[in-house]
């Protein structure tokens, strides 16, 4: 019985698709993940948050399009080479968003996933849902609704649809 535990069987294994911004990497669960998609023109949206970078047309669906550097407040970007849209599905709604470069999809085994550090009342975490251990690096679990918070999701959530009803 020792054996099977020492090859992996009986644990459970989370698979996260992770990505970089800058120098930090990040990761969503694969299941909230629709697609990936090479980097393709956005069409803006007037009198948006400056995160959003507009709405793209997919396949004849219009899906919002979040430039994540911007959402994190770094330092904006021209796409480079390896800039890609995520398709994420967040409450039902596809939302792409902007990632330096995808990196691959993780399996990290429960006792590799710890919860943030606690960092006190002056540095938001609510967003990161855990940290993964992955090889010599950490990944930082991103919780797609505590993100944007209930505004903004409702927000980025009803651009499709808007869009889509005026068409």
């Amino acid at each position: 019985m020792e054996e099977k535990k020492a090859k992996g069987i009986g644990r459970v294994t989370n698979r996260f698709l992770t990505f970089y911004l800058e120098e930090e990497i990040y990761g969503v669960n694969i299941f909230d993940v629709k697609e990936i998609i090479a980097m393709m023109k956005t069409t803006p949206i007037p009198k948006t948050p400056k995160f959003i970078k507009g709405v793209m047309n997919l396949r004849g669906n219009i899906i919002p399009v979040v430039d994540m550097r911007v959402k994190f407040d770094m330092p904006e970007i021209e796409p480079q080479m390896y800039t890609a849209i995520v398709i994420i599905t967040i409450e039902g709604n596809n939302i792409g968003f902007i990632v330096d470069k995808v990196e691959e999809v993780v399996n990290v085994d429960d006792e590799n996933i710890s919860l943030p550090p606690a960092f006190g009342s002056q540095v938001d975490t609510r967003f990161i849902k855990n940290m993964a251990k992955q090889k010599n690096k950490v990944v930082m679990i991103l919780d797609l609704v505590a993100l944007f918070g209930e505004e903004e999701l409702s927000l980025v959530q009803n651009l499709s649809k808007t869009i889509s009803d005026k068409g």
